[in-house]
């Protein structure tokens, strides 16, 4: 957002919200959670400001309308936020999961990667594939000790229309599907390796082809990337880029 700052109150719904935390700040989104009369709900504002001369709103734009779409498409399935409404041309309003980051090593509930793998299975049925489970913060523990899945900036969904059943399109998606799955496996192994069988844990340790080969293809913009990341974001050590410090909420 550049210099311009998160509004302090929003209106959704015909009812009032104030902010109250900024979660996450990096280069392509700024997440915040407001709370008011009907309780609390997550701000998710995409980039508008340009990066030095090059315009980045259209950027904003897209990742705001992919991931509006790929809510709006999962609107009744267990384990994904609810969507509630767009804000502006690059944000949008979802439902507030009060939870934490699934992290390396933490103890998670019995049923807790079945309910994920439900979760993950649903969201290939409508066509579409995850693409983001590489890393264990990548999946939400809610309170109840459910799995959600609440960030889907490059989920993979073609639809019909612009050619989402014809070949190589199909194919791109199956791979996609099958490196989620692949990825569940990677992440019950560094959570719940006492649920996995010896035939399951060594797959885990067994990288696709098609995963190799994504990430050989992507590692490039992956590099760049991060370089542009570290002079914008050098705040990198202290943890996952852009997130927000318990100290730093309420500079912005």
């Amino acid at each position: 957002m550049g210099q311009q700052p998160l509004p302090t109150e929003i209106e959704v719904g015909g009812r009032q919200y104030g902010l109250r935390k900024v979660f996450k700040n990096d280069f392509f989104a700024i997440t915040s959670m407001y709370e008011g009369g009907d309780g609390r709900i997550l701000l998710k504002v995409n980039r508008t400001a340009p990066f030095g001369i090059v315009p980045m709103r259209w950027v904003g734009r897209l990742l705001a309308a992919k991931e509006v779409a790929a809510l709006t498409r999962l609107a009744d399935v267990s384990g994904v936020p609810r969507m509630i409404c767009r804000w502006g041309a690059t944000g949008l309003v979802r439902e507030y999961i009060e939870g934490r980051p699934l992290e390396k090593g933490a103890r998670v509930g019995d049923d807790f990667h079945r309910r994920l793998a439900e979760t993950v299975d649903e969201i290939h049925r409508r066509g579409m594939a995850y693409v983001d489970l590489e890393k264990c913060e990548n999946v939400l523990v809610a309170e109840d000790g459910c799995p959600y899945l609440f960030d889907f900036q490059i989920s993979w969904y073609v639809p019909r229309r612009w050619g989402g059943e014809l070949w190589p399109v199909t194919v791109l998606r199956r791979w996609f599907q099958q490196g989620d799955r692949y990825h569940l496996l990677k992440l019950q192994r560094r959570t719940r390796p006492d649920q996995l069988s010896p035939e399951a844990l060594a797959a885990s340790y067994r990288k696709p082809w098609y995963v190799r080969l994504h990430k050989m293809l992507t590692w490039p913009v992956t590099w760049c990337r991060r370089k542009v990341l570290d002079r914008v974001d050098p705040r990198r050590r202290a943890g996952e880029r852009g997130r927000v410090d318990e100290e730093m909420i309420g500079v912005m």
